[in-house]
């Protein structure tokens, strides 16, 4: 298990906080697997941190297929909460 740090979106991290977004869209320039944390820290409009944080669990990764393209070297990966700040 890997933890993995990221920038995030104000409106990306509401919607993962609300448990409406279970998933996260990422270029997989990172050796992603199923069971590693994403420390997802939240940036504004500027790009600054603010002091909302969280960790999530990769519980899923999607690479695409013939059938289900997505696009290259890009992964979906479905997402767990673990905590919140």
């Amino acid at each position: 298990m890997r933890i993995h740090e990221l920038k995030i979106r104000k409106e990306y991290f509401d919607a993962i906080a609300s448990g409406d977004k279970k998933f996260e869209y990422r270029k997989g320039d990172r050796e992603y697997k199923v069971g590693d944390l994403l420390g997802l820290n939240e940036i504004n409009e500027n790009g600054d941190y603010t002091e909302r944080a969280m960790l999530v669990e990769v519980t899923y990764i999607f690479r695409g297929e013939e059938e289900i393209p997505i696009e290259d070297n890009y992964i979906i990966m479905g997402i767990e909460i673990w905590w919140l700040k």
